[in-house]
């Protein structure tokens, strides 16, 4: 049994690491599509880069990349949304329950 201070730690920096992922993903996000609407009105389409993305990119790609994130967000961010961390507690469990099955296996002395 670990001890509840270790516990305690561990699952502020899974938190932690949670909150980062999802500023990492909102960074990701406005970059990419910031170079998307610059691309659209023109500022690549001088010089050797060339790019033009179709018209319709540049809505659905920050609209739908937008409801993900705002999803991102709402498992991040709100207790009451947590289906996810509940389906990842029991694959967790029943990972250890199988690894433990395995190891009074061949631990017996028959």
């Amino acid at each position: 049994m670990e001890d509840p201070q270790e516990e305690r730690y561990e699952r502020a920096k899974k938190r932690v690491d949670e909150i980062k992922g999802f500023y990492t993903h909102l960074v990701v996000y406005i970059i990419i599509n910031i170079f998307i609407i610059l691309a659209q009105i023109g500022v690549f389409s001088q010089g050797w880069y060339g790019l033009e993305f179709p018209g319709w990119a540049v809505f659905t790609t920050p609209f739908f990349w937008g409801i993900g994130l705002f999803f991102h967000g709402l498992n991040v961010f709100t207790k009451n949304f947590s289906f996810f961390k509940r389906w990842e507690d029991r694959k967790i469990k029943e990972y250890m329950d199988k690894e433990d099955e395995g190891y009074k296996r061949t631990s017996r002395w028959e």
